[in-house]
C-alpha cells in the first residue's frame, strides 16, 4: 500500500469525550490523504468497544495497559506508515476543517523541511477560544515554543529517538529538543494547527513539569545552573502573572479573541 502523507496519532484512556471530539475534527476535515492512529491505554469507560464497532476507521488502533501517554505515542509511532506525524491527544482538536489541507499544501511546498510548526487555539477565561502564536523554535531552551499537538515531525528522522517516559512531564519537550538538533530545515507555519484541550499534566502539575524541563536542559542542552534558575524564574512570572492577571496576560500573549470552532 501506498504511504500516506501524514499520520495523526491519538492517545487516549478514559476519556471517550475527548475521543469523539477529537473524531468529529477528522472527520470533518476537507483533506482525507492521512490516516489515524489510536492508542488506549486500557480505558474502563467504553473506548475501546466504541473503537471495536469501528475497527476500519482508524488505520490501526490497540486498547491494552501501557506505561502512560508517553509509552503510547511510542506505540503509535512506530505502526505509522506517514510521511509525517502530528501526534493530537484525545480531547484536543484541529482548528479547523480545512487546517489538515493546509497542512498537506505546506508539506507539499517545502519538500526539504524537517520539522513544520504553527499557532494554536487556547480558551481564554471567558471561555472563547483564542489564537496563541507560537514562539520561534530558536526559544525552546526556554521551553515548549508551541503545542506538542502543533507540531509535525518527517518520519524518517526520528530514527531511533523516541519519548522517553522517565520524564513524566517533559517527555515532549526532550523529544522536540532531539528532533531540532537533527533538523537542517524548520518551517514556521502562518496558521493555527490545533485547538488545545487544556487540563493535561502540564497544567495540573506545573512544578513538575519545570523541573522535567530543567533537567532536560541541564542534560541534553548543556545549560548551566545559572541559565536553568534564570528561565525558571522567568516561568514562574509568567505562571503568575496568568493565575492572577489573567486579562493582562491573555492581551499580551493571545490574538484573535472570540475564534469560532467550526465542527
Amino acid at each position: 500500500m501506498t504511504a500516506p502523507l501524514l499520520s495523526v496519532v491519538t492517545v487516549v484512556r478514559d476519556d471517550l469525550p475527548g475521543l469523539l471530539a477529537t473524531h468529529a475534527s477528522l472527520c470533518a476535515q476537507g483533506w482525507r490523504g492521512f490516516e489515524w492512529l489510536v492508542v488506549d491505554g486500557g480505558s474502563r469507560d467504553g473506548t475501546a468497544d466504541w473503537l471495536a464497532a469501528r475497527a476500519d476507521e482508524p488505520a490501526w488502533w490497540r486498547s491494552a495497559p501501557d506505561g502512560g501517554p508517553y509509552d503510547g505515542m511510542n506505540a503509535g509511532l512506530e505502526r505509522a506508515r506517514g510521511r509525517w506525524l502530528l501526534f493530537l491527544n484525545a480531547g484536543d482538536t484541529l482548528a479547523g476543517p480545512d487546517t489538515l489541507a493546509r497542512l498537506a499544501a505546506a508539506l507539499t511546498a517545502c519538500p526539504d523541511a524537517d520539522f513544520l510548526y504553527g499557532d494554536s487555539l487556547e480558551r481564554g477565561t471567558d471561555g472563547r477560544w483564542m489564537r496563541k502564536p507560537a514562539r520561534s523554535h530558536r526559544l525552546a531552551f526556554y521551553g515548549m515554543f508551541t503545542h506538542h499537538q502543533a507540531m509535525v515531525y518527517r518520519r524518517s528522522l526520528l530514527e531511533g529517538l523516541r519519548y522517553q517516559p522517565r520524564y513524566a512531564i517533559g517527555a515532549d519537550y526532550a523529544f522536540t529538543v532531539g528532533v531540532l538538533a537533527r533538523a537542517s530545515r524548520v518551517v514556521r507555519l502562518p496558521f493555527a494547527v490545533c485547538a488545545f484541550a487544556g487540563g493535561g499534566l502540564s497544567q495540573r502539575r506545573p512544578a513538575d513539569g519545570r523541573a522535567d524541563q530543567t533537567t532536560i536542559r541541564r542534560e541534553v542542552m548543556g545549560l548551566g545552573p545559572a541559565a536553568c534558575a534564570g528561565i525558571v524564574i522567568a516561568q514562574c512570572a509568567s505562571l503568575a502573572l496568568r493565575r492572577t492577571m489573567a486579562p493582562l496576560y491573555e492581551k499580551l500573549r493571545y490574538t484573535g479573541a472570540g475564534i469560532s470552532l467550526r465542527f
